[in-house]
């Protein structure tokens, strides 16, 4: 699930230059939002009352292990199928509230959180990408995701962009792209796309259906150029025996996205699909990408850093 891979491409009338040069000098679309300056104030009182935690819940998630699930990839990109892997790792951490990050220990304001952190590593011809997004949760289900980042590197450069839930969602981002550069702005709250994927692992009856203001993902927004702001999306989910699918169809932005989950505890994601355009200007074509579960392992891989612990990849097919 890996704000990113950046681009939105302009026309050019020189058919001699590679596609490597245009990808690298496609122009982004020009920001809309009002620039602001952020604060460093605590997040907002609960939103809503928190929901109890089952037994099953915290004895999956709280014994000191992290949950890792790999999949085998396929990309869209440029008007092409990718082939490449991707990774979500869920974990069970605390947040501090005020500063906006793990905590170190036991504080007064420290909100208990689902993690998840994503990565996509694929190849674009004779350049890598590598993309990585983290939210931060409240495992309570009571208000937006505290925190949501998302990162993209590849040959031409690379983005970052940060959203923080204060009084207002705080947005920052930095990009290569004159047009994007560097921007800071404020939008009002709305559900977050980065944050369902949490929501999945946690409360899937829960998942807001029917017709629903959501902000795009940061990767998507930051891959397709597309201007930060809610897009008016149609939300639906079907069971099936064991198996349920969560639907986001975004009229405006021509793009469908389905993550795929079992009905049971601790409702683990198998695979994902998102439909919607690829590559820029009279080029540009609806394709579909994938993710298909490889392996699932619990580990707490932040102690086997080792050179000796390189085999564990093995286990995960990576």
């Amino acid at each position: 699930m890996k704000k990113y891979v950046p681009f939105k491409t302009t026309f050019f009338g020189l058919i001699a230059l590679t596609v490597f040069m245009a990808s690298c000098e496609e122009k982004a679309k020009e920001p809309k939002a009002k620039e602001v300056a952020l604060n460093m104030e605590p997040a907002p009182a609960l939103e809503t009352p928190k929901r109890a935690l089952s037994e099953a819940f915290k004895k999956y998630w709280y014994a000191g292990n992290a949950e890792i699930t790999s999949y085998e990839l396929t990309q869209a990109r440029y008007g092409q199928l990718r082939e490449g892997k991707a990774v979500l790792v869920y974990v069970t951490e605390p947040f501090l509230a005020g500063k906006q990050v793990k905590a170190d220990g036991h504080n007064a304001d420290n909100i208990p959180v689902l993690k998840l952190n994503s990565t996509k590593n694929y190849l674009t011809g004779i350049y890598p990408y590598s993309i990585m997004g983290s939210s931060f949760y409240p495992v309570a289900d009571n208000r937006h995701a505290v925190k949501v980042s998302t990162s993209v590197q590849e040959w031409c450069g690379h983005v970052y962009a940060q959203l923080n839930n204060r009084d207002k969602f705080e947005i920052t981002s930095h990009s290569y792209f004159e047009s994007e550069a560097d921007q800071q702005l404020q939008l009002e709250k709305a559900v977050l796309e980065n944050e369902l994927w949490n929501k999945i692992r946690i409360s899937p009856n829960h998942l807001p259906v029917g017709e629903v203001q959501i902000i795009p993902s940061l990767e998507y927004i930051r891959l397709r150029h597309a201007e930060i702001k809610a897009y008016k999306a149609t939300a639906t989910i079907n069971t099936d025996g064991d198996m349920r699918s969560y639907t986001l169809v975004y009229p405006e932005l021509e793009r469908t996205l389905t993550i795929n989950f079992t009905t049971a505890f601790p409702h683990t994601i198998e695979s994902w699909s998102e439909t919607g355009k690829s590559g820029f200007g009279p080029n540009a074509k609806a394709m579909t990408s994938t993710a298909t579960k490889i392996k699932r392992i619990k580990s707490a891989y932040w102690g086997q850093n080792g050179n000796d612990d390189i085999y564990l990849r093995d286990s995960l097919g990576l």
